[in-house]
């Protein structure tokens, strides 16, 4: 089901300058942080999306889009319950792509998407755009992006946690404090990042309550030799690439044209990968995702389960699969290069980076998720990192010991089919203890 509703909602914030002032409060050194729009649309019956761009700086690119998925009393005022849900997404896509997928789905009957089976949970959901999700498609200077870090988006994040926490405050003055945070992917390692700085934060300006990180690993441990020193020859690789002067990856504009041309002409011969149909290429793209990737980390690591005839993937075990090809069309063309060679040195563990020295004074609840056929069980070192106490684990596997290629996927966890059912309520169950 489209969007029933496009339309500006000023209304819904009446206090915009208060809103701006929180937003450069929310900024390291002199900021011109600015809100230049809104926009409002219904995902689901009684459930809008609201959309807020924020200006951070003087560059055309340095934009934060802020977004909230939310019940509502009436159209264009939102509830503001006292539960909330931070979210922020990891590669490929951005919020829309990673959290309403279904609302650009033609499947029928829509496949449900995570941020609304949220606010159907009685959540106020909120997210950010990392800020390379608004490069439009035709950029061809990516100068911008060179310093473009989890340093970076890190800060973006504590801007749109400052921002929520003040609009659902001034709605709702019990709803006024910090909020749990998912990272799904990247996404947890900018979380690991800003929490592991928001530890020198004095209290109130501390906005994170409670961090679900979702398959991902922010170091490797003892048990992950072979992926340490895999991810160290990959940042040898792409720091010399961004040396060069190499800023932006636009593996998410392959992605696209995968999903576009599977959904168009299945049966045709792919351009992009010779030898396969549009459909089976796409869905090689969901079911060995490792095979596409010029530096794998994990040799199994893979978005959806599938099925296998021969080397050729022939179904897909767990997500619909035209939902999924729609997902695909769903990437965002351009990411910047500097959080993904920080990443691999962060897993290398050299050189130093100034995102872990602060770990052990982490110390709020700490729910992972982790799929077999994603990251796994190799996040749960970083976890140990961490001083929280409270600490809880939830591993989807459904295929015994020793077969991660098929096993339950890194994206499988937000758009399998039945997610909402055996993924989703582990999540909300955690969340309303704590």
């Amino acid at each position: 089901m489209a969007p029933r509703d496009v339309a500006p909602s000023w209304a819904s914030w009446p206090l915009p300058a208060m809103v701006t002032q929180v937003c450069k409060d929310s900024r390291p050194g002199p900021s011109t942080c600015k809100l230049i729009d809104s926009e409002r649309r219904v995902v689901d019956d009684g459930i809008a999306e609201y959309s807020y761009t924020l200006q951070l700086g003087p560059g055309p690119h340095e934009l934060l889009t802020l977004h909230r998925v939310v019940q509502e009393a009436w159209p264009g005022v939102p509830l503001t319950p006292s539960r909330s849900l931070f979210l922020l997404h990891g590669d490929i896509w951005g919020f829309r792509g990673a959290f309403l997928p279904g609302v650009a789905s033609a499947v029928l009957p829509r496949k449900p998407s995570f941020a609304i089976y949220l606010a159907r949970q009685g959540l106020d959901v909120w997210g950010i755009d990392m800020r390379w999700v608004n490069v439009p498609a035709q950029t061809t200077d990516f100068t911008f992006m060179r310093d473009w870090n989890l340093e970076t988006h890190a800060q973006d994040l504590g801007t749109g946690l400052a921002v929520a926490r003040y609009v659902r405050g001034l709605a709702n003055r019990s709803a006024d404090g910090p909020m749990p945070l998912l990272g799904w992917s990247r996404g947890a390692m900018v979380g690991y990042a800003y929490l592991n700085a928001e530890t020198r934060a004095s209290k109130e300006r501390q906005h994170v309550s409670a961090f679900i990180p979702v398959d991902v690993a922010f170091s490797f441990g003892p048990d992950a030799p072979a992926q340490r020193q895999d991810a160290c020859q990959g940042y040898k690789t792409l720091a010399a690439l961004q040396t060069s002067g190499v800023y932006a990856d636009n593996s998410g504009q392959t992605l696209q044209n995968l999903g576009t041309y599977a959904n168009a002409a299945p049966s045709s011969p792919s351009a992009f990968l010779p030898g396969l149909t549009n459909r089976e290429a796409a869905l090689l793209a969901g079911t060995a995702t490792y095979r596409l990737q010029g530096l794998p980390i994990f040799k199994w690591y893979h978005f959806t389960g599938g099925v296998f005839s021969g080397s050729t993937a022939t179904a897909l075990s767990w997500t619909h699969e035209r939902f999924f090809f729609d997902t695909l069309e769903q990437a965002v063309p351009y990411q910047s290069l500097g959080e993904q060679v920080e990443s691999l040195a962060l897993w290398c563990g050299t050189p130093k980076l100034p995102y872990t020295d602060r770990l052990k004074h982490v110390k709020v609840p700490v729910l992972y998720v982790g799929a077999e056929g994603g990251t796994g069980r190799f996040g749960h070192y970083s976890v140990s990192q961490l001083g929280s106490k409270d600490v809880s684990f939830h591993l989807v596997q459904r295929l015994q010991d020793g077969a991660r290629a098929l096993d339950f996927g890194h994206a499988d966890l937000f758009l399998a089919t039945d997610a909402d059912k055996n993924v989703w309520p582990r999540i909300t169950d955690w969340l309303s203890r704590h």
